[in-house]
């Protein structure tokens, strides 16, 4: 059974929790944490449950780590240790969570996976104690034992700089490795995500890197507290840009769809918008009649040869007109 967190305590798997929340939601994976794996007490760190079984969508997989990338299960249970060093009992934890899951969900071995995600790296003879040993994958770590062949263990430190392990990286114990996560994060275009997940991430780099770090290790954060920390620190950034440096980075089309078309428009000269098009591209937009009907019928016959003057006209009309030109002369 899982204890109660201490009072003032930091539940690093509520921060972990709420940036997967953020990522993964509008992909369709429902986020939980601290998840009752049966009707009583015990509850897992992090549940990540996928509406649909099979593969991941590819918008998914931008945001899973390796290890969790590779697994087929539509629910995935994550035991993270941050600032805990993993123990046997961890396993013992994670396994005990995973049976009683699938006993109280009425699922199969198949549909439910557990991991345990450690932010410090384990030694060497640790490992060997647990019996995990590494995969071709850095930073996945498995076990032959039946009983956890399928509980990987995923080390932060050791993960690859790839893309999508960059939002798991940020919580990894090494300060070097922590730096590259965030890197990475806004060599991706970190800018064009959410403002929440933004806000998290800078939240988090606010509090491990900034001079007060030090008196904010002693604070419990939540998500929403570095939330709020992540908005003040980037709106202070940016009172402090010229306009210029604000929009860096940015196309054009990401600042105007911040806009509604007229509200770009007003700003100019209706000669000023109509000058950045052929005479074709804006004729184009509206019927015939609508254009000449703007005109006077001298003005629309200009420039005409006299055959497309009278073309459509029948000869009685023709025949009529000339009358009415030779009884104007008389």
């Amino acid at each position: 059974m899982k204890k109660t967190s201490e009072p003032g305590k930091t539940r690093w798997h509520r921060l972990l929790g709420r940036l997967l929340e953020e990522l993964l939601k509008p992909t369709g994976v429902l986020v939980y944490t601290e998840f009752p794996v049966m009707a009583g007490s015990p509850q897992a760190d992090i549940l990540l449950l996928r509406k649909q079984h099979g593969e991941w969508t590819p918008e998914q997989l931008r945001f899973l780590p390796d290890g969790i990338r590779d697994s087929r299960a539509g629910h995935i249970l994550i035991e993270f240790k941050y600032t805990e060093s993993v123990t046997k009992e961890t396993f013992r934890q994670i396994s005990g969570y995973e049976y009683f899951y699938r006993q109280s969900s009425n699922l199969s071995q198949k549909e439910v996976q557990a991991f345990v995600i450690s932010s410090k790296t384990p030694k060497n003879a640790s490992l060997n104690t647990f019996g995990y040993f590494p995969t071709e994958v850095k930073g996945v770590y498995r076990h032959d034992f039946w009983m956890l062949e399928k509980i990987p263990l995923l080390c932060l430190n050791s993960l690859s700089d790839e893309p999508h392990n960059a939002f798991v990286k940020c919580f990894a114990s090494r300060k070097k490795e922590k730096l590259a996560a965030f890197d990475a994060l806004k060599r991706q275009g970190f800018k064009m995500l959410r403002a929440q997940i933004q806000w998290l991430v800078e939240g988090l780099l606010c509090f491990w890197f900034s001079e007060k770090g030090e008196y904010m290790e002693t604070l419990e954060l939540t998500p929403e507290k570095v939330i709020e920390m992540g908005k003040k620190w980037a709106d202070l950034i940016l009172s402090g840009l010229s306009t210029e440096d604000r929009l860096k980075g940015l196309e054009t089309e990401e600042v105007l769809s911040r806009y509604k078309p007229e509200e770009v428009l007003s700003r100019y000269k209706p000669e000023e918008v109509l000058s950045r098009y052929k005479p074709e591209e804006v004729l184009s937009r509206y019927k015939p009649e609508e254009v000449l009907s703007r005109y006077k019928p001298e003005d629309r016959l200009k420039g005409l040869d006299p055959r497309d003057r009278l073309n459509g006209l029948s000869e009685e009309e023709i025949e009529a007109y000339l009358h009415q030109i030779r009884t104007n002369k008389n």
